[in-house]
């Protein structure tokens, strides 16, 4: 295939999805596809398959229906192309770990079975921990570490893998504001380097200002686009419901807000 036929391949598409745990749906027919070089947010209330839509493009979730491609190939082929950061609640900071130790995990996936790190896989992990302002704190247990700068190691570690997608699970939960802004920043150079990223989200008021495209989820998809298309009273409603106390309080929010040019 010709190298501008591969680039006009979307990073993601997903085709009919569907996840099923006994009789409850935790994804209904889920058709949606998205762009190189963009940031998704993904939004809904809780327990509308936010995180499940992750586990499930990643392979962790058995026994779903339907078709997900990343660049026009089955998962397999393009696992190494694609990074992860998940919840920070579902990791363990009290394991034995340094900070540096944390980040050059990230390059696990390059070096291949039986090879240990080399020198320059350690002057990588330095950058990336440069990148996210956490050099001085490379020697630190993960534990004695706050919540922001954990988030912070987590990016680290993305970026050290050097992928093409980008899928994270609520990345600023639990983090300051600077830490937020900062981790933007990155998110913004690395889409001008030609990465994408899918985002789990849950502020609606930053919405439009931190993403070019919402998917916007409540089991089933509500709306896929462009924000400034989809992201709107009616679909708010349908995706929180239209007597949810959040309804009233995301609009008065999405007023205030800057918007994304």
């Amino acid at each position: 295939m010709p190298a501008s036929e591969q680039n006009a391949q979307p990073a993601l598409e997903i085709e009919g999805l569907s996840v099923h745990y006994g009789r409850m749906h935790a994804l209904w027919d889920i058709t949606c596809a998205l762009p190189r070089q963009t940031v998704t947010g993904i939004i809904g209330p809780n327990g509308a398959g936010k995180s499940t839509l992750l586990k499930t493009l990643l392979g962790m979730v058995d026994g779903y229906a339907g078709k997900v491609a990343f660049f026009g190939q089955p998962l397999k082929r393009v696992r190494s192309r694609i990074a992860y950061i998940p919840q920070r609640s579902s990791v363990d900071w009290d394991f034995p770990i340094t900070a540096f130790e944390l980040v050059l995990m990230g390059r696990y996936g390059k070096l291949g079975y039986f090879s240990w790190p080399k020198k320059a896989d350690r002057e990588a992990t330095l950058r990336a921990l440069e990148q996210v302002e956490m050099e001085r704190f490379a020697d630190r247990q993960i534990s004695e570490l706050s919540g922001g700068q954990q988030q912070r190691l987590f990016f680290a570690r993305a970026l050290l893998q050097d992928a093409d997608l980008y899928l994270m699970d609520e990345p600023f939960t639990g983090v300051d504001m600077a830490t937020e802004n900062a981790l933007m920043r990155l998110i913004e150079e690395g889409k001008k380097q030609g990465k994408t990223f899918l985002i789990v989200h849950h502020d609606l008021s930053s919405v439009e200002s931190y993403f070019d495209l919402v998917m916007m989820l409540s089991i089933r998809l509500v709306a896929c686009g462009p924000v400034q298309q989809v992201f709107n009273k009616e679909t708010i409603a349908q995706t929180y419901g239209k007597g949810s106390a959040l309804l009233e309080e995301a609009l008065l929010l999405r007023s205030r807000s800057p918007r994304k040019e």
